[in-house]
């Protein structure tokens, strides 16, 4: 074998090892440091302000791997807009989650903003600010990893008593932030093709709680429709402007646990509702992982979409 050749071979093999190495440390779950962060030069600042106590600065990791971001004190919302001809008018406003401590920023932002814009619609990743988490990247690691307790049972009483909800969440900044992603939409609807009356909202996780959050809590986003994706399934006290909801967990999701009081209070106020609870496919799934039931959710949200007349451009458009 001539030295050119030995070399491709040896090139190839080590090629191919790496492929398989690197997918087999960053799929295991374990955090990594991500030095240098994605490309965002098209993200906008939303000017909403920086995060109060906060000592560290914006940081990036990758796990499962995909890039996360942590430590966000600057807002910014960023645009992915279809091929003008494919254009329909709807937008989208994707929140991605993490538990209001880090975002799943490919995972449930960028890769779903991308698969939007191929169906026409003008997706639009927020990244909001969150709660404050440690400096170095180890202390983050070791306090995600800590030992948590297991749910306890039900503590509600023989006489049917309903145990109290945990204490909400501080999401003032995170509201501030949807607002103004609202707001820059609306602003700029001409220029990104956006048709004011069908502006929407999907969130994952936590990103699907600020969905709902913003929904029951605005004053100013008036939304067309909303699309909750495995975020908190108790039972909400619903406007009576609330938008037509696409809701969708799966059975081994620790979020659903049986409860589906979202889709109650929902139904029970006269509200448009599409509920899809998957046999399986856990929690974070994104747009779908590999031999999971929950695989299909993306194809349903745009015939929901689609029969609800919000990827048809209007006439004169």
């Amino acid at each position: 074998m001539n030295c050119k050749l030995l070399n491709s071979v040896k090139r190839s093999i080590l090629i191919a090892l790496f492929a398989i190495a690197i997918p087999a440390m960053a799929q295991d779950g374990t955090i990594y440091p991500l030095d240098t962060p994605p490309d965002e030069s098209n993200a906008i600042p939303l000017g909403t302000g920086d995060v109060e106590n906060q000592p560290a600065s914006e940081s990036w990791f990758r796990q499962w791997g995909v890039p996360m971001a942590r430590n966000i004190t600057e807002a910014t919302l960023n645009p992915f807009l279809p091929d003008p001809e494919k254009a329909n008018g709807t937008a989208v406003i994707v929140a991605p989650g993490g538990g209001f401590r880090w975002l799943s920023m490919s995972n449930e932002g960028w890769r779903v903003a991308e698969a939007l814009a191929e169906q026409g619609i003008a997706a639009f990743v927020l990244k909001y600010r969150l709660h404050p988490t440690a400096e170095s990247l180890e202390e983050f690691a070791d306090w995600m990893n800590r030992p948590r307790p297991t749910a306890a049972p039900s503590s509600a009483s023989e006489e049917g008593e309903t145990p109290p909800r945990p204490p909400q969440r501080d999401l003032s900044n995170q509201l501030a932030d949807a607002e103004a992603a609202y707001t820059m939409i609306i602003d700029r609807a001409e220029e990104w093709g956006v048709d004011i009356d069908r502006i929407g909202m999907i969130g994952f996780s936590a990103g699907a709680g600020l969905t709902m959050h913003s929904t029951l809590n605005s004053e100013t986003m008036k939304l067309a429709f909303i699309g909750p994706i495995y975020g908190g399934m108790g039972q909400v006290e619903v406007p009576e402007n609330a938008p037509p909801m696409f809701n969708v967990i799966a059975t081994d999701d620790f979020l659903f646990n049986g409860q589906i009081g979202v889709v109650e209070s929902w139904y029970n106020a006269g509200i448009p509702v599409e509920f899809h609870l998957y046999q399986n496919g856990g929690h974070g799934f994104g747009l779908g992982n590999p031999n999971r039931t929950s695989n299909r959710w993306f194809e349903a949200f745009m015939h929901w979409l689609d029969v609800n007349e919000f990827l048809i451009a209007k006439a004169g458009e």
